[in-house]
């Protein structure tokens, strides 16, 4: 199984952002610290989990266990519906990357739960900067 800890994080509203995707299975662990262009928090955490379904492509045939702390994500996933229209676009990126997955589950963790991903999505903005 592999673990995908997800987090976006943005320097204002909008701003400079940045991914973390903290990735791990019981022999190796992966951290990715990824600048992004300025957007929303919002829109970070969709752009993390797009990056973080990329990054785990390889591992398409094991299962994924996909952890966040953006409750818009998990639900986003969950439903394959995204509420707020302005962000429909990363739905139509999403689902085709999800699909390529045999077995893919995300839950909602408190940010508590997340603070590798989160201070990774917080380096990959100092790095963009």
């Amino acid at each position: 199984m592999i673990e995908l800890f997800i987090d976006g994080a943005s320097a204002g509203n909008p701003g400079k952002s940045g991914a973390g995707i903290f990735i791990k299975n019981a022999q190796h662990t992966k951290k990715h610290a990824i600048p992004l262009r300025a957007m929303n928090n919002h829109e970070a955490e969709y752009e993390a989990l797009i990056h973080g379904l990329k990054l785990c492509l390889p591992f398409k045939d094991q299962i994924i266990s996909c952890k966040t702390d953006s409750i818009a994500v998990f639900g986003a996933v969950e439903k394959r519906f995204i509420k707020n229209k302005q962000y429909a676009r990363y739905l139509d990126e999403m689902i085709p990357l999800l699909d390529q997955f045999d077995l893919f589950f995300i839950k909602w963790i408190p940010s508590k739960e997340n603070k590798v991903a989160d201070a990774l999505a917080r380096q990959a903005i100092h790095k963009g900067l």
